[in-house]
Parts: structure tokens; C-alpha cells; sequence
């Protein structure tokens, strides 16, 4: 390893929080590991990242890039163009800052920068957390040197000598959750010893899952439990005016968005939520029972693969946004009042643990540069 030159190392994920907090936490652990380390991110102009980045402390610079859309619309003209500009300011920022290694968690500046990446010889890594990959990662799977996953059993999309499964990674607090059942519920007003719902979107939205819960907020509640509903900025107007007539609405917490994550995981006994990879890492991690209600929008519907991942172990129930008005409450009740079956999908969940991802990630990207040092 180098002792005075500091390794250089490019980063791209973006788009979402799914691509972007791994992105971060990932160059976290290579600044704890590395000491002597210089990291530039390279994302998409105008999407979250160009925020996100600079505001967790690092630099980043943007190409002009987009996605195809799925309906018809002039915007895919352009597609093309931006692809073949933005595949030559990649190359040029390979060329310019000749970083050791670089690592992409998806997004759409992933691809163009880790293909010039392989193309200069620079050792390349890609971080896929779903259980189905885009086909931004398969295609870039042919191409780059190592393949962190998730999942078990995705050498059917990658080769097999690459993959290697890490779990993904996720926020230190919650990797390191101190907070107990009692204190997180007084942290959020609510009763100590009151079984707790904790129903959460995630960064795309969930407008028709927060509609659906507006509709039945009643008789959750009539359940005997109390609610942290984070509902995001759209929703939290409709989420109130639901919840105003309640009998019991001094038991539900509307919430535009949740700081505390550790906190609210930590009161909660059941979790509604998407099923993003980094949503179910989490879920994972802090073993909570979880009802997923997947993006139909998402990707390849990524996150229905996701979800059934765990659902077929008996790790987790899910219920398609189109059938919310008719099973959520259900799947509620059937939870909330089983504390047998909670228990049961807490000892399947950790079948899915894999300790500290961001670590395992970390070994692997140092692996390549010290096999690129020792081939030079």
C-alpha cells in the first residue's frame, strides 16, 4: 500500500437514497481505513446527489445524464446525446484524476463512469443490493472486477468468480442501535408499553400507500395500537385531516419525515414499508417484523423481487399497492395481535443478517488496490 501519495478513489451512486447513503457510507469506512485518502463522487446533474454529497463533506461532479423514460415523450431524444457526452466527460474525469479504484452503487452516472473506468485498466467495483440487479449492473457485470451483493444466489445474473455477498450498507446509529422500546416511545410522546406500528415510504414516494392508510386509520388504531406515520411533505396534510375525527388520534404521531430512524425502529413491533434495499437492510439489522408494500414504478419492480426474498422464508408478509384497501388491515391485525408469529419472522430475518456491510465492502475495494499495487 502506498505510505505517502494518498489513493485516489471515484465514487458514483445517486438517484435515490438507495444508491446515495451506501455511496456515503462506503467512502466513510475507506476514510477510517485508508487514512491518507482522496475520494471524488461523480453523479447525475440536477438529481439528489449533487446535494447529498457535498453536504455529507465530499466533492462531486455531475454528468449530464438521464434515464429512457417508459411512455413516449420527446425527452428520450435526447438520451442518446447525453449518453455520449457524459461517457466522455467519464473519461476524462478517469483520465484527469487516475483514481486506484472505482466503485459504483448504481444510478444513472454509474454506468458511463465505471465502463471508462474498465477501459483505463482502473480496478472497478459495483455494489448491487436488490435481488433482481437493473440491467445497468448486468450490463456493467461483464466488465468490471467485483460484484458486492445482498443476496445469496446472484451469480444467475453475474459471473460467479466476482460476486461476492456483503449485505448492504446502512446508517451507523441503526447499525449500532442503543436506544431501547420504552425510551424511544417517550421520545415520540407516546404510551411505553402500547404496541407500536411505524409505517414509513421511502425516498420515491408513497402517496397511494399513505392514501390507503387515511381510508383505515380508524380501525388500526380500534386495534388497541398506537402509529408513527411518517408520511413525507405530499401526504402530511391528507395524513392529519384523517386523522383529526379519530377516537383515539392522540395515539397516532403524523410525521412529515423521521430523523430518528433509530428511534422509531426501535418503538416499533411492526413495520409498513417499501421494500428499497436499504429499507430492508435496516429491517434486517434492527429484527423487526415487517409487512412490505413494494413500488410498482420501481425498476424491473425490484422491489416486489425484494420483498418475496424474504416473504418465501417466512421472514416478512407483503401486500401489493393494489390490494392495500382490502389486506393491509389484515396484515396488521394479523401481526400486531400474534406475538408467535412476530417472533417466528424474527428468527427467519436473521438468516438474512450479514453483520457490517460497509466493512465487507471496504475489504473488497482495498483487496483491488493492493492487487493493483503489486501488479504495477
Amino acid at each position: 500500500m502506498k505510505e505517502s501519495q494518498p489513493y485516489k478513489i471515484l465514487i458514483s451512486g445517486g438517484g435515490t437514497g438507495g444508491h446515495i447513503f451506501p455511496a456515503i457510507a462506503i467512502a466513510n469506512g475507506l476514510k477510517k481505513r485508508l487514512k491518507l485518502v482522496e475520494i471524488l463522487f461523480v453523479g447525475a446533474k440536477g438529481r439528489m446527489e449533487m446535494e447529498k454529497v457535498p453536504m455529507a463533506g465530499y466533492q462531486i461532479q455531475g454528468l449530464w445524464i438521464s434515464g429512457f423514460q417508459r411512455r413516449l415523450t420527446l425527452k428520450n431524444l435526447s438520451v442518446p446525446v447525453k449518453l455520449a457526452k457524459s461517457l466522455w466527460k467519464a473519461r476524462r474525469i478517469v483520465t484527469v484524476f487516475n483514481p486506484d479504484v472505482a466503485v459504483g452503487t448504481g444510478g444513472y452516472a454509474s454506468a458511463p463512469l465505471l465502463k471508462a473506468a474498465a477501459g483505463k485498466k482502473v480496478p472497478t467495483l459495483i455494489l448491487e443490493q436488490n435481488s433482481y440487479p437493473g440491467v445497468t449492473n448486468r450490463l456493467l457485470g461483464k466488465s468490471v472486477d467485483k460484484v458486492c451483493t445482498a443476496y445469496e444466489g446472484m451469480d444467475k445474473y453475474f459471473p460467479s468468480e466476482k460476486v461476492v455477498v456483503t449485505g448492504s450498507p446502512i446508517r451507523e446509529n441503526i447499525m449500532k442501535m442503543k436506544v431501547g422500546a420504552e425510551e424511544a416511545r417517550k421520545f415520540f410522546d407516546l404510551e411505553k408499553n402500547r404496541p407500536t406500528l411505524l409505517i414509513f415510504g421511502g425516498s420515491q414516494g408513497a402517496r397511494n400507500m399513505n392514501l390507503a392508510v387515511s381510508k383505515m386509520i380508524e380501525k388500526m388504531l380500534s386495534l388497541g395500537i398506537q402509529i408513527i406515520w411518517q408520511t413525507g411533505k405530499i401526504s402530511k396534510p391528507m395524513a392529519e385531516k384523517s386523522v383529526v375525527g379519530c377516537k383515539f388520534r392522540k395515539r397516532v404521531k403524523v410525521l412529515e419525515f423521521i430523523h430518528e430512524m433509530d428511534k422509531a425502529y426501535a418503538a416499533a413491533d411492526v413495520i409498513v414499508s417499501r421494500a428499497g434495499a436499504i429499507s430492508i437492510a435496516e429491517i434486517v439489522q434492527v429484527n423487526k417484523p415487517a409487512i412490505f408494500v413494494p413500488l410498482p414504478s420501481a425498476a424491473e419492480d425490484h422491489q416486489t423481487h425484494n420483498a418475496m426474498s424474504l416473504v418465501n422464508k417466512n421472514a416478512a408478509l407483503i401486500v401489493p399497492e393494489k390490494e392495500l384497501e382490502d389486506k393491509l388491515l389484515e396484515a396488521v391485525h394479523t401481526l400486531m395481535k400474534n406475538p408467535e408469529k412476530r417472533d417466528e419472522m424474527k428468527a427467519n430475518l436473521r438468516q438474512f443478517e450479514h453483520g457490517d456491510a460497509t466493512k465487507r465492502i471496504v475489504d473488497e475495494v482495498v483487496k483491488l488496490i493492493e492487487r493493483k499495487n503489486t501488479n504495477e
